[in-house]
């Protein structure tokens, strides 16, 4: 006789089953699942992805190593698909209970860990650069918690969970030693990450391709850039800017690319590898003269300096194009194994085609792919959706359709790079039938700003994937910077594994305590604010950091004013104006930069408040001091941007009293975020320059590369005597010694122009200003000085003070 009860583990388990099925049909058709099953005949045993998730265990938290069991199982039990099952260990064990993590993928069972000690031990895994660890509420191996009876089951109702920018490697990985990768390959497995990009020694294969084509090392001197600067002289943006290339730099970054393999094969991911774009160095027109290759336009430069502006383009119809791209992808197949079939290329990102004639297009798509299939007949071509945005007057549906339908079905994915603000799988037919992975942008240059569009997140990748005819096969993270705002990276993360809309009132609250290890009323509430305010942007724009304190504007009130005030009927027209500094900009004609605030800064400060309240019960903690940290910066630098704003004012007004108060405040917020900042560790400038420097073999190299790091986070680009590098600021960074160095001296430097002008009743003279700051900048570029790599001063202590001299 049966009985209900003894069923009810199994019919639990088949609705988790049914409520985890309800995936979008796209996946399943034949191009997608044959590309898959391929993918997953590949992989790497059972047993060397076991051991590598136990790895990982032991490095994250060894005393807890003997406590879990990993198992690898198939598909077949999850319906066909991926997924990972959290278990009791049904026998009884003297050290304590055993859980046991099944999952399809080393992957799956990382993640399966990961879900474990996030909602059933309350711990949270973060970057070391965004607070670490919290793992004091995992409880002793003896004492951890049971799952429920009949265990949990995890699905991903899409295939892949794309990680990487392909500017990411310069912005943030660019000074990574193996020690660090494996620590950020861990952090990719945790996360559930299982397609990640792979652009690490890509200098290297060329050099041994090109050379292969009759093309010498000193010719590539002028064509790959510095270390700091590869990802643009990748895409052809730039040739030559912080070179050359060293040898010691392609051997070790070679070296280091095999080991990055190494450890994402042993995981099951499928790492996406570089291919030819059709970006080739200025000495191939002299070997191959009948060949079709053209100079580019100017990109970012101020004069168009051929140095480093103006790369050549390999046209893909040139059968020369399909040999360098097959050699290419061969070249990689033999240092590296056959470790992939998807590759990445962007051969458009930010270079328009010659002409928008959807036939050449198509034909241009088409050649680009037959490069990388006659190098690796099962070639996958994934590429940056970017260009549909950016440049969208070019990028119509004709054209669109033209480059995705230029290779055959299921040969594409498309990485829908800004889908968290402005989804292009919504205008363009579901990029016309392509497959294509819903991404999270959310970052530009690296920047260090509190900011995310959490809803978006919790919904947009769910609504996208149940949309009628969703081509839709992946969710991913495309910063261009990493190591900052850990909340929004972690709920991206788990939209791999969710089926539904995340309900993020709950969520935010128990973010909180796994943060923190511990409820705290306070910080609850403050979250419950940051939620609603900082990380609910809903205004469309994108967010790189603007504010004047970092990103400096170089105004002429001479020339970008339409209200230079010398009559006293201006003058009261001004004073009407002032009041609001937002109102300002817009009366008076200002042609200032204008920060991006999306939030009332009154609502941030209350939980400023709330974070300073709950101090006494995390002195200790890591996560706590980093977040402190970066609030109080938050609210700071905001209010930097009203000083400015009414300096400038004051100097319409020619009140010279006025301006030296607001000057100084400025001047005294960016000081004391200076020293706020030095309380950190991850907020140092000098952890920067000291790991470029660490990968220097000779005193030469370690100039180069510590001018490679010090321009790309200040001037970015070139310069000329009088005109600042239109990229300028671009990465600009809120770190302890850049602050006092850097964006001190050239407020003070400016005011000081903006005093002298009034004080001697003369007209502002921008051109000795600009003179004047460029030739510091490029000194300080060029510098050797040291800065701290360890924190000074007690955070919480400068935090409370800092608040209560600004906001109390």
């Amino acid at each position: 006789m049966f009985h209900f009860k003894s069923l009810l583990p199994l019919l639990i388990l088949i609705l988790i089953f049914r409520k985890c099925t309800s995936l979008n049909s796209f996946q399943n058709s034949e191009p997608i699942k044959a590309l898959i099953n391929r993918l997953d005949s590949q992989r790497s045993s059972a047993t060397v992805q076991e051991n590598a998730v136990e790895g990982i265990l032991q490095r994250l938290l060894p005393s807890h190593s003997s406590s879990f069991i990993f198992k690898i199982i198939s598909k077949d039990v999850c319906g066909g698909d991926s997924c990972f099952q959290i278990e009791n260990y049904k026998q009884s064990s003297k050290n304590g209970p055993l859980i046991v993590i099944k999952g399809t993928t080393a992957v799956e069972l990382a993640s399966g860990l990961h879900w474990y000690l996030k909602y059933s031990c309350g711990a949270h895994i973060s970057w070391d650069k965004t607070g670490g660890f919290q793992i004091a509420s995992i409880p002793e191996p003896e004492s951890l918690p049971f799952v429920r009876d009949e265990g949990l089951v995890f699905k991903r109702p899409v295939p892949w969970n794309y990680y990487q920018n392909v500017v990411t490697s310069s912005y943030s990985f660019v000074w990574w030693d193996w020690q660090r990768w494996e620590k950020e390959i861990d952090w990719m497995a945790l996360q559930g990450i299982n397609l990640p990009l792979a652009f690490t020694a890509q200098e290297a294969i060329w050099q041994k391709v090109f050379m292969d084509f009759n093309v010498s090392k000193e010719d590539l001197n002028d064509f790959f850039g510095g270390p700091a600067f590869l990802a643009w002289a990748r895409m052809g943006n730039l040739h030559g800017w912080g070179g050359p290339l060293s040898q010691n730099w392609l051997d070790q970054q070679l070296v280091l690319q095999k080991q990055i393999l190494s450890r994402m094969l042993e995981l099951g991911m499928t790492p996406v590898l570089p291919s030819f774009s059709g970006n080739v160095p200025a000495a191939l027109r002299n070997i191959y003269p009948s060949s079709n290759i053209t100079r580019l336009g100017n990109w970012n430069t101020v004069s168009g300096d051929p140095r480093w502006c103006c790369t050549f383009l390999l046209d893909p119809s040139d059968p020369l194009f399909v040999k360098l791209g097959e050699a290419f992808i061969q070249k990689q197949i033999k240092e590296y194994g056959d470790v992939t079939d998807i590759y990445n290329c962007d051969t458009f990102n930010e270079n328009s085609p010659p002409t928008d004639d959807p036939a050449y297009i198509s034909s241009l798509g088409s050649a680009v792919y037959e490069a990388m299939v006659k190098g690796d007949k099962h070639a996958v071509w994934l590429m940056q959706g970017w260009l549909f945005y950016s440049d969208s007057k070019f990028w119509k549906p004709p054209q669109m359709e033209a480059l995705l339908h230029s290779v055959p079905k299921g040969k594409m994915i498309v990485l829908d790079l800004f889908a968290d603000v402005k989804p292009v799988w919504k205008i363009s037919s579901q990029f016309y039938g392509t497959p294509y992975i819903w991404c999270m942008l959310h970052n530009f240059g690296g920047n260090i700003e509190m900011y995310g569009v959490l809803d978006s997140i919790s919904s947009g990748p769910v609504d996208a994937r149940i949309s009628e005819n969703s081509t839709m096969v992946g969710v991913g993270m495309c910063m261009e910077g990493i190591e900052h705002n850990p909340v929004v990276y972690e709920l991206m993360s788990e939209m791999a594994y969710r089926n539904e809309k995340v309900q993020l009132v709950e969520w935010i609250k128990t973010y909180s305590h796994r943060r923190y290890g511990k409820a705290i009323h306070q910080l609850e509430t403050a979250w419950e604010i940051l939620y609603h305010t900082i990380y609910n942007c809903t205004d469309g724009i994108a967010d790189h950091n603007k504010d004047y304190i970092v990103e400096f504007p170089d105004w002429d009130p001479v020339t970008n004013t339409t209200l230079y005030v010398t009559t006293e009927n201006q003058k009261q027209n001004l004073f009407n104006l002032q009041g609001s500094s937002r109102h300002f900009l817009l009366e008076s004609g200002l042609s200032l930069p204008s920060p991006h605030l999306w939030y009332p800064t009154q609502e941030v400060i209350k939980a400023l408040r709330l974070f300073l309240d709950a101090r006494n019960d995390l002195v200790g903690s890591l996560t706590y001091r980093y977040d402190l940290v970066d609030l109080t910066r938050q609210a700071l630098s905001k209010l930097a941007n009203d000083a400015y704003l009414k300096a400038v004012t004051a100097f319409l007004l020619r009140d010279i009293k006025a301006l030296d108060i607001h000057c100084q405040k400025f001047i005294q917020l960016i000081k004391d975020i200076e020293e706020l900042l030095a309380s950190d560790d991850n907020f140092l400038l000098g952890t920067w320059l000291d790991s470029a420097k660490r990968l220097a073999s000779n005193p030469m190299e370690m100039r180069q590369f510590e001018w490679n790091a010090r321009t790309q986070i200040t001037m970015w680009f070139d310069t000329t005597e009088t005109k600042q590098s239109k990229l300028h600021d671009y990465a600009n960074k809120f770190w302890s010694g850049l602050l006092e160095d850097y964006y001190l001296p050239r407020a003070e430097t400016y005011f000081n122009n903006l005093r002298r002008s009034l004080k001697n009743n003369k007209i502002f003279q921008a051109d000795l200003w600009r003179r004047e700051w460029i030739s510091y900048s490029n000194k300080w570029q060029s510098g050797t000085n040291i800065y701290p790599v360890k924190a000074r001063g007690d955070a919480l202590s400068i935090a409370e003070k800092m608040y209560a001299k600004y906001f109390s």
